[in-house]
């Protein structure tokens, strides 16, 4: 018996199913106890259910040693104990599955056998996108330089990392051309999967080639192409995530909706964050949310601003972005920062999918826009463009 559970949790990376097999006959003999009169007609049960999900497997497992050592060590138990062939088994049906690696079933699995009312989960919400323009965790609003490889999530079921690149000469602003992906290995719902997306190169399928993690019954984990090489989905149901990656023009954006209790499960050596923390303080862009509008890495006099090295004058990226985003929201603001900075009309495209992101994932919809406000990150209604000391800045006034 312990040679068949030593194959089964040590091959983590069998995507056959057999480890599912494993850890199911383990859960139905984990409470026998040898003394007890019932206990061969138990065990037999449960290495019969272990039989018939190995022989559902026969096909798939068919190269795989783990599969075979298990088959030839259930032979020898049956054997040992007198089982027969037929007779009464347990349910190994794939309802089961379904629930253990789907959020939400377990958080019933807790209410269930802990006695105690567990509340819905709370969701939180992370993007980021063209400048780069990073929404927190905390719904605060940052825009950063963020050169090279940065964590983005880094918890105990999923890491993130992206790497920004300089979008124009001698300025700071940076944009995203690398995304890498780490799912890690969760029960039976699915083996650790890489996904790595960069400029040009956005697969519909992790790094080993597969498209989903675990059961392919289940879709516990699973990648959907929505647009060929321009946008694809993640879904991870074992821990109730999901992620969005997009390619416009030659930049990638990223938006992100997970569980509150996992994206708190992290080591305190994992805390640089920026969906968590935001960016270090040396590296934004932004003062406490204001936004000024470099141009060629210059905050440049108002009358400059009239025939700017990006191509696009104040009046044509404000009208623009006005034409994608209605709302002139925190994204609004963003775009024109963009266009201005880079004179990339990519970035309109940027700025209002991230937005479009955001009423997709984030879970309280009063909370889809940010409105520029002095103070820290904060709420206001609206905000509007003044010349202070002959630069041209997005000034936090509130305008009702």
């Amino acid at each position: 018996l312990s040679a068949i559970l030593c194959l089964g949790d040590c091959e983590l990376r069998t995507s056959c199913g057999i480890q599912k097999c494993t850890t199911d006959f383990v859960s139905f003999t984990s409470h026998l106890n040898a003394a007890l009169e019932d206990f061969d007609l138990e065990f037999c049960k449960a290495l019969r259910a272990y039989s018939v999900c190995t022989y559902r497997n026969s096909k798939v497992c068919r190269g795989n040693l783990v599969y075979h050592s298990a088959v030839l060590g259930i032979g020898d138990l049956m054997t040992q104990r007198n089982c027969t062939k037929n007779g009464p088994t347990f349910s190994t049906n794939s309802e089961m599955t379904h629930d253990l690696c789907t959020y939400s079933g377990h958080t019933e699995a807790r209410e269930h056998h802990g006695g105690e009312k567990t509340p819905p989960p709370t969701y939180l919400f992370c993007g980021l996108f063209g400048d780069p323009h990073l929404r927190t965790f905390k719904d605060r609003f940052q825009t950063c330089k963020v050169e090279g490889a940065w964590p983005v999530i880094d918890n105990k079921y999923l890491s993130v990392q992206v790497t920004n690149v300089p979008v124009v000469p001698e300025s700071s602003a940076t944009a995203t051309n690398k995304i890498t992906i780490i799912f890690k290995s969760y029960q039976d719902c699915t083996d650790q999967k890489v996904y790595q997306a960069m400029t040009d190169d956005l697969p519909a399928a992790f790094v080993d080639g597969t498209t989903s993690g675990g059961d392919e019954n289940t879709r516990s984990l699973h990648i959907v192409e929505k647009v060929s090489g321009k946008y694809i989905e993640m879904h991870a149901r074992y821990i109730g995530t999901t992620v969005y990656i997009r390619q416009l023009g030659h930049y990638l954006t990223l938006a992100i909706r997970m569980p509150r209790e996992l994206v708190m499960a992290f080591e305190e050596s994992q805390d640089l964050q920026l969906c968590l923390n935001g960016c270090p303080s040396s590296e934004r862009i932004d003062q406490s949310g204001y936004l000024p509008l470099p141009v060629m890495g210059k905050l440049l006099p108002w009358g400059a601003v009239s025939h700017p090295r990006s191509g696009n004058t104040l009046e044509t990226a404000t009208t623009k972005c006005h034409e994608k985003m209605l709302v002139k929201d925190i994204y609004f603001y963003s775009c024109v920062f963009d266009l201005l900075t880079t004179g990339d009309d990519n970035f309109t495209a940027a700025a209002h999918s991230a937005l479009q992101d955001v009423e997709a994932l984030h879970p309280s919809k009063e909370h889809w826009h940010i409105f520029p406000k002095s103070g820290d990150d904060g709420v206001g209604r609206d905000s509007k463009f003044f010349v202070s000391l002959g630069l041209l800045c997005l000034i936090l006034v509130p305008h009702l």
